[in-house]
């Protein structure tokens, strides 16, 4: 999380977010995929507002 902090702007919600959307093989809904983008293996679905 140290690491994607600074490159990403990852806070802890998002790391939370992440890794719950992880374990149960989910996909992230989200209107920030800069935040999610370098997670691997992370499922993930951009909306524009």
């Amino acid at each position: 999380m140290e690491a994607m902090t600074l490159s990403h702007g990852l806070q802890m919600g998002d790391a939370l977010i992440a890794a719950t959307a992880l374990e149960h093989q989910v996909p992230v809904l989200t209107g920030n995929v800069k935040h999610f983008a370098a997670i691997p293996s992370l499922l993930l679905e951009g909306f524009v507002v």
